[in-house]
C-alpha cells in the first residue's frame, strides 16, 4: 500500500499587531510572547496525556451537533429526518441547507469546505502527536512501555474512525500518516485502499486499547473499537465493494459479550429509552463511545442552537437557553412513529406549547408573534391559512415541524443540569448491526435471533399493553422494515445518510418535499474546489 506523508495542520503563534492611532495599521511586525517548543514538553506521563487528547477535545467541532459545518450537518440534512427550512425571514442562509435537502450541492460549498479542512485538521493532529510520542522513551516521561504504547494505539484508533467519516463522505481521499517537513502534494487514493488501511489500523490495535470501564468513559477504549470494527466491517460493501457480514458480527458479538469491556463489567442496554440521553448519562451502562461535555468543567454541549427555537423555550423547559430555530423534523419522519411508541412521546416537541409546570401557553415572536405557540406536523404558511399545502423548504414558519427533544438538559435548578454527554457508540447500534448482517448474510430474511436483537431494543418504547402488537416477527422484519426502525431508534444521532445509503435508497428515495435524484454519484460528496486548487493532484469524484 503506498502511504502518503502529508502536512495536514500547521500551528500558529498568535501574534498582537502595534497600531499607530487609528489611520494606519502598518507595523506588522510579529511579537512573540510565548514560544513551547518540543523539547520542552513531554516531560512527564501527564503532558504525553494532554497531547493526545487533543485531537479529541478538536473532534467535537465536526462530530457533535454542536456545529454546523461537520459531518452530523451532512449526515442529517442531507437525509430523509431532518431538514433546515426557511422560516418566514430566517434560515435561508444562501439556499445552503435546500441544496443538502434536495441533494443539489456544488463543489463549492462553504460548510462542506469547513467541514473538510475541521476533519483534515483533526488528522493533522494525530498525526503530529503520534510523530511526537513514539519518539519518546517510556523511562524518560515516566511511562510503562506497556502504558505508552496504548496511547499510541488510542490515537491510531482515532485516527481510523476519522478516516471512517472522511470516506463516508467523499470516498476517494489521500492517506496521511505522518507530518511533512516541506509542501506535499499527496495524491487521492481509492476508497477501497483507504477502507483497507482504516481495516488494518483498527484490527492491529483494538486489542491494546485499555478495556472500557468506570475510569475509560470518554476516552478511546476496546469496545469503541470493536464497535468501529462493526461498523467498518457493515458498510464494507459499499465501502471496498466486498462484504464483510460474518466479520461485523464478530465484531458486535465481542462487544455484546464484554469482551471490551463496559461501564459495570458488561454493557448492558437501558432500561429507559430516556436515560442514555439524560444529564446523567456519563455513566449510563448502554454507553460504548462518548464525548464527555460538562457544564461544571466549563466544556457544555450545547445543542441548543440548531434543535430550539427561540427563546421562548427557556420558558417552555425551565432551561437558560434557546436557539435559532433550525432544524426541524420533516413531516414524513414523525408519521413513521406509531401513536403509542413513547419514543414519539418523549423524543419530541409538539403541539402546543406551555409555561413549565402551568398551563400558561408560550406566545411566538414572528408569525406567531401574539398568538399562542403551537408546533405542527407540517412545513408551510399557516399563519397565512395555508392548510392544503404539503409546503416546501420555502415555506416554513416559527411553529412548523416537530422539534427535537432527545436530549433533555433537566432544569435550571437541577444538580446536573446540562452535564450531559453526547453519545458516539452504544450498545443498541451494535444490536442492530448484528442483526442487518444476520439478515444480509441469510438472504434478506431474518432469523429468530436478528429478531430478538431488534426487538430488545424495540420493547423499552411501548407499553406492557401495547407491545404484542408491535413487536417483530421473522417475517415483518424485512430489511426495509429495519431501515425504518433504524429511522426511528437513531433519529438525531448523526447516522442517517450512512444507513440509506448502504440500503441503497438515499438516491432513489422520495420523502418530504423530495424527489429521488436517481445518481449514484450523489452518494459521495464533491471534494471541494478549493482543495483542488491547491492540490492538482486531488481527483475530483465522478459526477461533479
Amino acid at each position: 500500500m503506498k502511504i502518503i506523508k502529508k502536512q495536514t495542520i500547521r500551528l500558529a503563534v498568535a501574534a498582537l499587531v502595534a497600531t499607530a492611532g487609528f489611520s494606519s495599521c502598518t507595523n506588522l511586525d510579529e511579537n512573540l510572547y510565548s514560544n513551547l517548543e518540543e523539547s520542552n514538553f513531554y516531560k512527564n506521563e501527564l503532558e504525553v496525556r494532554q497531547a493526545a487528547l487533543r485531537p479529541f477535545t478538536h473532534m467535537q467541532a465536526w462530530l457533535a451537533p454542536t456545529g454546523n459545518n461537520g459531518f452530523y450537518y451532512h449526515s442529517e440534512l442531507a437525509a430523509d429526518q431532518v431538514a433546515w427550512p426557511q422560516k418566514g425571514r430566517h434560515g435561508y442562509d444562501g439556499g445552503d441547507h435546500f441544496r443538502m435537502h434536495y441533494h443539489t450541492w456544488t463543489d463549492n460549498e462553504n460548510r462542506m469546505r469547513t467541514g473538510w479542512d475541521l476533519m483534515w485538521t483533526g488528522v493533522g493532529f494525530i498525526n503530529n502527536a503520534l510523530k511526537d510520542i513514539e519518539a519518546l522513551d517510556p523511562e524518560t516521561v515516566g511511562m510503562e512501555e506497556e502504558a505508552l504504547s496504548e496511547v499510541i494505539s488510542q490515537l491510531k484508533v482515532l485516527r481510523a474512525y476519522h478516516y471512517m467519516r472522511i470516506i463516508d463522505m467523499w470516498g476517494n481521499v489521500p492517506i496521511s500518516v505522518g507530518v511533512a517537513e516541506g509542501p506535499d502534494n499527496p495524491e487521492t487514493r481509492p476508497r477501497a485502499e483507504v477502507f483497507e488501511f482504516v481495516k488494518s489500523e483498527l484490527e492491529a490495535e483494538v486489542d491494546n486499547l485499555p478495556l472500557l470501564d468506570a475510569e475509560s468513559v470518554g476516552k478511546v477504549n476496546r469496545a469503541a473499537g470493536y464497535a468501529m470494527l462493526s461498523e467498518l466491517y457493515l458498510n464494507a460493501e459499499k465501502w471496498s465493494g466486498t462484504a464483510m457480514w460474518d466479520e461485523s458480527i464478530a465484531a458486535a458479538d465481542k462487544v455484546i459479550s464484554g469482551a471490551g469491556g463496559g461501564i459495570g463489567g458488561t454493557p448492558q442496554l437501558s432500561e429507559d429509552i430516556n436515560a442514555i440521553f439524560s444529564n446523567t448519562n456519563s455513566a449510563n451502562p448502554e454507553s460504548l463511545f462518548q464525548f464527555q461535555f460538562s457544564r461544571k468543567g466549563g466544556f457544555t454541549f450545547d445543542w441548543g442552537g440548531f434543535y430550539m427555537s427561540y427563546d421562548y423555550m427557556k420558558e417552555v423547559l425551565d432551561v437558560g437557553y434557546g436557539g435559532w430555530n433550525a432544524f426541524v423534523v420533516i413531516p414524513t419522519a414523525f408519521d413513521a412513529y406509531q401513536e403509542t411508541d413513547l419514543r414519539k412521546q418523549d423524543w419530541f416537541l409538539f403541539g402546543p406549547q406551555y409555561k413549565y409546570g402551568t398551563e400558561t401557553p408560550v406566545q411566538g415572536t414572528e408569525e406567531y408573534a401574539g398568538k399562542d405557540l403551537v408546533f405542527v406536523n407540517s412545513i408551510r404558511r399557516e399563519s397565512e391559512g395555508d392548510t392544503s399545502s404539503e409546503g416546501s423548504m420555502a415555506e416554513g414558519e416559527e411553529n412548523s415541524g416537530a422539534r427535537f427533544h432527545k436530549y433533555k438538559s433537566g432544569r435550571l435548578s437541577d444538580e446536573n443540569y446540562q452535564e450531559n454527554d453526547y453519545i458516539i457508540y452504544r450498545l443498541t447500534e451494535v444490536y442492530f448491526n448484528k442483526a442487518e448482517a444476520l439478515i444480509r448474510k441469510n438472504g434478506g430474511s431474518a432469523n429468530q435471533e436478528a429478531v430478538d436483537l431488534i426487538n430488545a431494543s424495540k420493547q423499552r418504547a411501548f407499553s406492557e399493553a401495547d407491545w404484542s402488537a408491535n413487536k417483530y416477527t421473522t417475517a415483518s422484519l424485512t430489511l426495509d422494515e429495519l431501515l425504518a426502525e433504524r429511522g426511528r431508534e437513531f433519529i438525531f444521532e448523526g447516522k442517517r445518510r450512512t444507513d440509506l445509503i448502504r440500503f441503497g435508497k438515499f438516491t432513489t428515495g422520495s420523502w418530504w418535499d423530495h424527489e429521488a435524484t436517481n445518481d449514484e454519484n450523489k452518494e459521495l460528496f464533491p471534494i471541494p474546489q478549493v482543495q483542488i486548487a491547491i492540490n492538482p493532484n486531488l481527483q475530483q469524484n465522478p459526477g461533479y
